[in-house]
C-alpha cells in the first residue's frame, strides 16, 4: 500500500452534510442477501458486514444512512433522528412521518446496534410503514421497547406484527394503543403470545375488542408464561369476554399487573374476577375502575379479596359504588389475615364515620393498607320503609280476632242499611285503638272507598278494597320471587360459563384436550390451534375408553378419525391385528377349525346379507342412512325373482337363509367327521 493512502486513511474525514459532493447513488446500497454474509477479515462479527469492498458500508456512518434511504424514498430527513442515532433511546412522538417516513427509518435501523427504545406514536404511520418496520425487526435485534401506538395500525397491521412476534425474540415491551384493533386482530395477538414468551409488557389500550375479543385474551392468558404486564383498558369487553379473561387470570402464573379500567365488566366479570382471585397468586395490581361493578358486584369481588394473599393494589374508582359497598370491601380485607393488599382506590365514594372507625380497626391487622376516598359525609342509601296498607291493617286486625269483615262493618253500620257516611267512618276508625291508623292512612283507606265522592262508604266498596289489596300483595311478592330466581339463575350462569372457561383455557398439562367432532372432520388436530377446544379430564377420558373396550373394532381405533393417545390405542390394535390374522390362518386350514367356530363364523356370514363381512374387514356402519338399498329393477318376471336373484317377500328371504343355515351346519360337521 502507498505512502499517500496512508497518509489519506490519516487525515481526519470532514463531517457528511446534505450538501457534501460524495453522495452515495442507490445502487450502491448492499441488498438484504449480501448485508446477511458474513465478512472475511473483521475486528467484530456483524450482519450487515459484506465481502464486495464496492458495495461495503463500512465507512458510511448512522447518519449518512438515513439520508441515503431518506433520498431514494423521496421525504425530507428528520433532524431529530439525526442527532439521536447514535443515542439508546429515540422518541418519534407526533413527527407526522408517515410510511415513506416509516420506510426511511426502517432502512436505517436495520444494522443500528445503538438504539435500544424507540417510540414513533401517532405519526399515522398505517399498515403500509409497519410492513417495512416489521422487516427491520426481522434483522434487527437490539430494540427491546417499541411504542407505536396511534398510528391506525388496524387488521393487516395487527397480522404483519404478529407474525414478526413468532421469529423476534428480542422485544420485551411493545405499546399498540389506540390502532383501531378488533376481534380478529385478538385472535393474532393470541396465537403469537402462545409461542412468543420473551415479551414481558404488552399495552392494547384504547382499541375496540369486544366480547370475542376477550375470549381471544383469555386463551392468551391461559396459554402465555412470559407477560408481567397487559393493559387493556378503554376496550369494549364484556360478559363472555370478561369471563374469559377471568378464567385465563385463574391459571395464569406470571402476570403481575393487569389493567382492565374502562370497559364493561359489571357484575357478572365481578364475580367472575372474584373466582379467579381465590386462585390466582401471583397477580399484585389489578385496575377494574369504571365497569359498572356496582355494590352488588362488590359483595361477589369480596369472595375472592377474602382468600386472596398475593394482590396489593386494587383499583375500583368511577364504579357506582356507595359506602355500603366500601365497607363490604373493608370487611373482606379485614376477616382475611393473609392479605397483602396496601392501596384500595375508591376515590369517587363518599365515606361516613362508621367506615372510618373500620379502617382504623383493618390498619391494625393491616398497618400497610391506605384507602382514597372522596370524603366524608357519605350515608347508607335505604330504601324508605314502605308505608303498610291500612286495608291490610284491617285485615290482620280480623285474622287475629277470626272475625268476619260484614262483622267489622255491621258494628258501624247502626240502621243496617249497609252504607255509613264518610264522617262517621272517620269517627269510627279513630276510635278503634286495636287498629293504629294515623290521619293520613285513613285518608288514604276513604279515598279509595268513595271512589265516586258521594260522601258514603259502603259494605261492597269495602269487600272489593280488600280484594283489590289480597290481589296487589301476591303480585308484589310473586315480582319479589321472580327477581331473586333471575339473580340466582344469572349468578348461577355466570359461574357455569366461568368453570366451562376455565376447562377451555387450562394448559395441556392438567387435562386432555381434544377438539369438536365437526371441527375435528374438517381440520387436523394441531399442538397450538386457535380453534375452540373441549377439555375433558383425565379421569372420564379413562372411564369412557375402559367402558366402550367392546364396542369399538381394530379399524376404528387405528382409524385417522382416533381421538384417543396413541399410547392407549397400540395394545387393543395389536391385539386386534393378532386375532384377526389367526382367523385368516384358520380359514386356510379347515383341519384346524372345529366344526363349532367354523359353524357360527359361517352362520354370521350368512345371515350378513348380500354382503359378507369377515373379522379382518372393516365392521359395517350401523346407520341407516348409510345403509346400501337394494335397487329396484323395472321389467324382471317373478320367475327369474323367484330363482334367488331378488327377493320379493321377507318371509321368502327368512326361509332361504335358514336353509343355507342348516346346509353349511351340515357341511361342518362332514367335515369335522371327516
Amino acid at each position: 500500500m502507498d505512502s499517500s493512502d496512508d497518509e489519506d486513511e490519516d487525515e481526519p474525514k470532514e463531517p457528511f452534510s446534505s450538501t457534501s459532493t460524495h453522495v452515495l447513488e442507490p445502487h450502491d446500497l448492499p441488498s438484504r442477501e449480501d448485508q446477511r454474509q458474513p465478512p472475511e477479515t473483521s475486528e467484530y462479527d456483524t450482519d450487515v458486514e459484506i465481502d464486495d469492498p464496492n458495495k461495503s458500508f463500512r465507512g458510511v456512518t448512522y447518519q449518512e444512512r438515513y439520508l441515503q434511504a431518506c433520498e431514494m424514498v423521496g421525504v425530507v430527513p428528520a433532524s431529530y433522528f439525526l442527532r439521536n442515532l447514535e443515542a439508546e433511546r429515540v422518541e418519534m412522538n407526533h413527527h407526522g412521518l408517515g410510511p415513506k417516513g416509516a420506510r426511511a427509518i426502517a432502512i436505517a435501523l436495520v444494522s443500528n446496534m445503538n438504539i435500544i427504545s424507540l417510540s414513533l406514536k401517532d405519526n399515522w404511520i398505517q399498515d403500509e410503514g409497519l410492513a417495512d418496520l416489521v422487516e427491520m425487526l426481522r434483522e434487527n435485534y437490539y430494540i427491546q421497547e417499541l411504542d407505536l401506538s396511534n398510528n391506525q395500525l388496524q387488521f393487516r397491521g395487527s397480522e404483519e406484527f404478529c407474525k414478526m412476534l413468532h421469529e423476534n425474540a428480542a422485544l420485551q415491551v411493545v405499546k399498540l394503543s389506540g390502532n383501531a384493533f378488533k376481534d380478529v386482530s385478538a385472535k393474532h395477538f393470541s396465537e403469537a403470545l402462545s409461542v412468543n414468551f420473551k415479551l414481558q409488557q404488552l399495552d392494547l389500550s384504547h382499541n375496540a375488542f369486544c366480547e370475542s375479543g376477550g375470549v381471544y385474551m383469555g386463551q392468551m392468558l391461559a396459554n402465555n408464561e412470559g407477560l408481567h404486564l397487559l393493559d387493556l383498558s378503554w376496550n369494549h369487553i364484556r360478559m363472555k369476554g370478561a369471563v374469559a379473561i377471568a378464567a385465563g387470570l385463574k391459571v395464569n402464573i406470571m402476570l403481575r399487573v393487569l389493567n382492565l379500567a374502562f370497559n364493561g365488566f359489571g357484575n357478572e366479570g365481578a364475580l367472575a374476577l372474584g373466582e379467579a382471585l381465590k386462585h390466582n397468586s401471583t397477580l399484585l395490581h389489578l385496575d377494574i375502575s369504571n365497569n359498572r361493578i356496582n355494590n352488588e358486584g362488590a359483595g361477589r369481588l369480596c369472595r375472592g379479596l377474602e382468600v386472596n394473599d398475593t394482590l396489593r393494589i386494587l383499583k375500583l374508582s368511577r364504579n357506582p359504588l356507595t359506602v355500603e359497598g366500601a365497607m363490604m370491601l373493608l370487611t373482606a380485607v379485614k376477616k382475611n389475615t393473609e392479605s397483602k393488599l396496601e392501596e384500595l382506590d375508591i376515590a369517587n365514594v363518599r365515606v361516613n364515620e362508621r367506615f372510618l372507625d373500620m379502617l382504623e380497626e383493618t390498619r391494625q391487622i393491616h398497618p400497610a393498607l391506605e384507602v382514597s376516598y372522596a370524603g366524608v359525609g357519605g350515608f347508607i342509601s335505604k330504601k324508605p320503609k314502605r308505608r303498610p296498607d291500612p286495608m291490610k291493617m284491617i285485615q290482620n286486625y280480623l285474622d287475629e280476632r277470626k272475625l268476619r269483615l260484614w262483622d267489622f262493618f255491621k258494628n258501624m253500620d247502626k240502621d243496617g242499611t249497609m252504607r255509613i257516611p264518610v264522617s262517621e267512618f272517620r269517627r269510627a276508625m279513630q276510635q278503634q285503638s286495636n287498629i293504629s291508623l294515623d290521619r293520613s292512612q285513613i285518608d288514604e283507606l276513604v279515598e279509595r272507598l268513595d271512589k265516586d265522592g258521594s260522601g258514603v262508604v259502603d259494605y261492597r266498596g269495602l269487600v272489593d278494597t280488600r280484594k283489590q289489596m289480597m290481589r296487589n300483595q301476591r303480585r308484589r311478592l310473586r315480582r319479589e320471587e321472580s327477581r331473586q330466581k333471575k339473580e340466582k339463575h344469572k349468578s348461577e350462569r355466570v359461574l357455569k360459563t366461568f368453570k366451562k372457561a376455565v376447562e377451555t383455557v387450562t394448559p395441556h398439562n392438567s387435562v386432555v384436550l381434544s377438539q369438536d367432532p365437526k371441527v375435528l372432520d374438517s381440520q387436523p388436530l394441531e399442538p397450538r390451534s386457535p380453534h375452540r377446544f373441549s377439555a375433558t379430564p383425565l379421569n372420564s377420558w379413562y372411564q369412557a375408553e375402559t367402558s366402550n373396550t367392546g364396542n369399538r373394532s381394530a379399524p376404528l381405533i387405528s382409524g385417522k378419525g382416533s381421538r384417543y393417545p396413541s399410547t392407549r390405542s397400540e395394545p387393543r390394535m395389536a391385539t386386534n391385528i393378532m386375532l384377526s390374522s389367526s382367523l385368516e390362518k384358520n380359514s386356510t386350514s379347515e383341519p384346524k377349525l372345529s366344526s363349532k367356530v367354523q359353524a357360527q363364523s359361517q352362520f354370521t356370514t350368512a345371515t350378513s346379507g348380500s354382503k359378507t363381512y369377515s373379522s379382518t374387514t372393516e365392521p359395517r356402519e350401523s346407520s341407516d342412512s348409510q345403509r346400501p338399498t337394494r335397487p329396484v329393477l323395472r321389467g324382471v318376471s317373478k320367475s327369474h325373482q323367484s330363482k334367488g336373484h331378488y327377493s320379493t317377500s321377507i318371509p321368502q328371504r327368512k326361509m332361504r337363509s335358514t336353509k343355507l343355515v342348516k346346509r353349511t351346519v351340515n357341511t361342518g360337521k362332514t367335515d369335522s367327521t371327516a
